[in-house]
């Protein structure tokens, strides 16, 4: 969805029933995308992860890291935060500015190609709260976002561009599942930051 103009400072709500969705087609920094995308790829500890599904132990499909001020539990594993790097608290503060939450940690994804994916899930964790308000910000490669309401026969698809921020909120996490799918078309890398406020 190209919902609104590049030059839009304010995060502009996406009609979305049971839950809240907001979307900037810029976060505003002082680098440009592609440094602020070289250096994440060459400073953050990238680690492949496992997790448990269906009670096996299977790696994930993409590189990923956890920074920030709490340890976070998901998918039957803990991750320990490492610190906040001085880049990724510049992101931090513009994303806090732009949305108007409060976060103390963020979950890195590095999707290296069209291979990479994300699976369909809901960040439900009881360390989120219970309404969480969760922001994403994107860098590198455009990928189509999904969202698959979890009662009823509604999705909804979003290109998450380079820049881009989205805002979860509200309920939206009891009623809806997330995920970006593999691509049959070749797609370059992306890096995907997502700021949570764990308790």
């Amino acid at each position: 969805m190209d919902l609104f103009a590049a030059d839009d400072d304010a995060m502009q709500p996406i009609p979305v029933e049971d839950g809240e969705l907001r979307f900037l087609q810029q976060l505003k920094l002082p680098y440009p995308n592609a440094e602020l995308m070289r250096r994440l790829q060459e400073d953050i500890a990238w680690r492949v992860e496992t997790i448990i599904v269906f009670g096996k132990e299977q790696a994930q499909p993409r590189l990923s890291a956890w920074y920030g001020e709490a340890s976070y539990t998901y998918s039957g594993k803990t991750f320990h935060p490492l610190p906040f790097t001085p880049l990724l608290l510049e992101i931090k503060a513009a994303v806090e500015a732009a949305s108007g939450c409060r976060f103390n940690s963020v979950l890195l994804n590095y999707y290296r190609d069209e291979r990479d994916s994300m699976g369909f899930h809901s960040d439900d964790e009881p360390e989120l709260g219970r309404n969480p308000a969760i922001a994403s910000f994107s860098l590198g490669a455009t990928r189509r976002f999904i969202l698959k309401h979890k009662q009823r026969p509604l999705d909804l698809k979003l290109d998450l561009t380079d820049g881009s921020l989205l805002l979860m909120a509200g309920a939206l996490q009891h009623y809806w599942r997330h995920g970006i799918n593999k691509s049959s078309r070749a797609h370059g890398p992306r890096i995907n930051l997502t700021f949570r406020l764990v308790q």
